[in-house]
C-alpha cells in the first residue's frame, strides 16, 4: 500500500499495519509521520521501542533477531530501521525482504529513509516487499507557493492567525527550510499572544535562522 502523507492521520485512524516505510528528504515531515505511527502504535498497546541506525559494520542479524525475539516484558513492541541513505545495501534489502515476508503480530517495524536513489527503485525487491506487507509513506516537498498555507495550517493549530503579507514575510524568512519554519512557529507559540499576529509582532520574534538545519 502506497499512502502520500497527507493521507497517513486518516489510515492511522482506521488501521494499523505491520510495516510501515516512510521516506522523504523533509526530514520535518519524516519525523513527524514516524511520530504518527508511533503514537497508533503505542494505542495499539506497542509499549516498547528498539532502534537501529545501522552504519557500515552493521550486523544485519540484529534486525532478524529483533523480529523473532518476544518483547521483554511479553508485550508488543515497535522496531525502528532508520536508514541515513536512499538506496539500502544488499545485505538491507535481503534483511528487509526477509522480515516483510513473515511479518509479525506483536512486531511493528517502522523504517524512515530519504527519498529513494536510482532508477526503477519502485521495482527493487525491497520496495516491493515493503509494499505487499505494509504502507509505505512518500513524503513531498512542501513548494514555496505553498508554504504560507503550510505555515497558516501550523499557526492555527497553536490558536494563531496572520495576514497573507505576515505568511509570505515569514517563508521569506526560513528560505524553505521546514524546520526552520517549525522553530519559528513554536517561537510565536511561546512568545506571542493567541489571536492574529501583526507584522511588527512577528519581526520582534523571529529570528535569522533560515539555513538552521537539525535531525533529531
Amino acid at each position: 500500500m502506497r499512502l502520500r502523507g497527507e493521507q497517513l492521520p486518516g489510515h492511522l485512524a482506521k488501521t494499523l499495519c505491520p510495516v510501515y516505510a516512510i521516506h522523504g528528504d523533509e526530514r520535518l515531515l519524516v519525523l513527524e509521520a514516524a511520530d504518527a505511527v508511533r503514537a497508533a502504535a503505542r494505542n495499539q498497546g506497542f509499549a516498547e521501542r528498539e532502534v537501529y541506525e545501522p552504519g557500515r559494520t552493521f550486523d544485519w542479524s540484529e534486525l532478524r533477531h529483533a523480529g523473532a525475539s518476544l518483547s521483554l516484558f511479553g508485550g508488543k513492541k515497535i522496531v525502528e530501521l532508520r536508514l541515513t541513505g536512499g538506496k539500502p545495501s544488499a545485505q538491507a534489502s535481503e534483511a528487509i525482504v526477509a522480515w516483510c515476508a513473515e511479518p509479525k503480530p506483536e512486531t511493528l517495524l517502522l523504517l524512515t529513509m530519504p527519498r529513494p536513489e536510482g532508477g526503477g527503485w519502485w521495482e527493487a525487491p525491497w520496495f516491493l516487499a515493503l509494499n505487499k506487507a505494509g504502507a509505505i509513506v512518500e513524503i513531498q516537498p512542501v513548494p514555496r507557493a505553498a508554504l504560507p498555507g503550510w505555515l497558516e495550517n501550523r499557526l492555527a493549530a497553536q490558536k494563531q492567525s496572520a495576514s497573507r503579507d505576515v505568511l509570505d514575510y515569514l517563508a521569506d524568512r526560513v528560505e524553505g527550510n521546514l524546520l526552520a519554519a517549525h522553530q519559528e512557529v513554536q517561537k510565536l507559540a511561546l512568545l506571542a499572544p493567541q489571536g492574529e499576529l501583526s507584522l511588527d509582532s512577528v519581526r520582534e520574534v523571529v529570528a535569522d535562522v533560515a539555513r538552521f538545519d537539525t535531525y533529531v
